[in-house]
């Protein structure tokens, strides 16, 4: 089955197919029956929320990388009239139509993490995480606190965009690779770059981008990137070729970060590495062109604090370019202070 999984809310016979796309995929990732059972809850209630109070929206579902602590991942993103009052809407019994006033409540007690995002007239943004509480989650100690959106173009089966996260003990490995086009060539170069990073993961950002060069030459070629964080030195060191864009955004500002022109594969002039501070509590975001450029985190009070799924699918719902596959990766080093 696809994963991710995107399914429009857009009529009250939707919330059956969000229920039962979660299922199926919590069941392929080997949650036993108690866990299905709670992932069938929260797809429930976090589409019927959508139609009830939004009038619609869109659900995606995916699987969490190891590094992401493992599990399933439920977003909900809307354009409807948005929350005043968040810490009212998820007490039971409060209502704004009608209802039991039970569903946010329901998720949050259903969820191993929930965070919701809204700004009153524009619409809310929703992440609840599953896990299968029988299964061991060992992580770094300095694994980072990430969010992603990876989606295809409408129409075709798989995406061209791919990326990956490496956590170490004092490092975090960032790859985002776009392949030329899109469709099944452009999923085999960006497959293809991520499986040659995670084997030089530990490497600097550019003997991995050589080593990318190199390894896509028999494919359509690929943009790609790759951000190192340095836990202890508290630095960014950032590679990229071609048109994947990157920017810090911390308490002072945004500092963006450099690509180089070229295609990896056919065309590099040159690979170079920019060393930028990496403060505590700022947020890397990195993105394919499937993203427009214009994105600004400030425009949303607070969104930068927040969990960076809840950042990834905000820019993804209102900055998105629906001619190309996209996305966006959001990280915060877990030590950091967010707020």
């Amino acid at each position: 089955m696809r994963d991710p999984i995107t399914i429009p809310t857009d009529d009250p016979s939707r919330a059956g197919e969000v229920r039962r796309a979660a299922v199926a995929l919590a069941a392929r990732l080997g949650f036993g029956e108690v866990d299905q059972g709670r992932v069938a809850l929260v797809a429930t209630e976090v589409a019927t929320n959508l139609i009830k109070h939004a009038t619609g929206g869109e659900v995606i579902l995916r699987s969490l990388t190891v590094a992401e602590g493992g599990g399933l991942e439920v977003l909900a993103l809307d354009r409807g009239p948005g929350m005043a009052d968040i810490g009212q809407c998820l007490r039971d019994g409060f209502s704004t139509s009608g209802t039991a006033g039970s569903g946010l409540g329901a998720i949050r007690r259903l969820s191993d993490l929930f965070e919701v995002y809204s700004l009153p007239a524009s619409g809310t943004a929703l992440v609840a995480r599953v896990r299968d509480r029988t299964a061991e989650h060992a992580l770094p100690a300095h694994n980072p606190l990430g969010g992603a959106i990876c989606l295809t173009l409408v129409g075709e089966d798989v995406c061209g965009d791919a990326w990956a996260i490496e956590p170490y003990a004092n490092r975090t490995a960032l790859l985002l690779a776009d392949g030329l086009g899109h469709g099944l060539l452009a999923a085999t170069a960006a497959r293809e770059a991520v499986r040659v990073f995670r084997a030089n993961a530990q490497l600097s950002p550019t003997v991995i981008l050589d080593a990318l060069h190199a390894a896509l030459r028999p494919t359509r070629g690929a943009a790609g990137a790759v951000a190192v964080i340095d836990h202890t030195t508290r630095t960014l060191q950032f590679a990229g070729v071609g048109n994947i864009a990157g920017a810090i955004i911390g308490s002072t500002g945004r500092q963006g970060l450099v690509s180089l022109a070229g295609t990896l594969g056919h065309e590099v002039r040159k690979v170079r590495a920019f060393e930028y501070a990496w403060p505590p509590g700022a947020i890397l975001v990195m993105h394919s062109d499937g993203l427009g450029s214009q994105w600004d985190v400030s425009r949303y009070p607070g969104l930068a604090a927040r969990h960076p799924a809840l950042v990834a699918a905000i820019l993804y719902r209102d900055y998105r370019r629906i001619r190309d596959d996209v996305t966006v990766v959001v990280i915060r080093d877990l030590g950091g202070d967010p707020s």
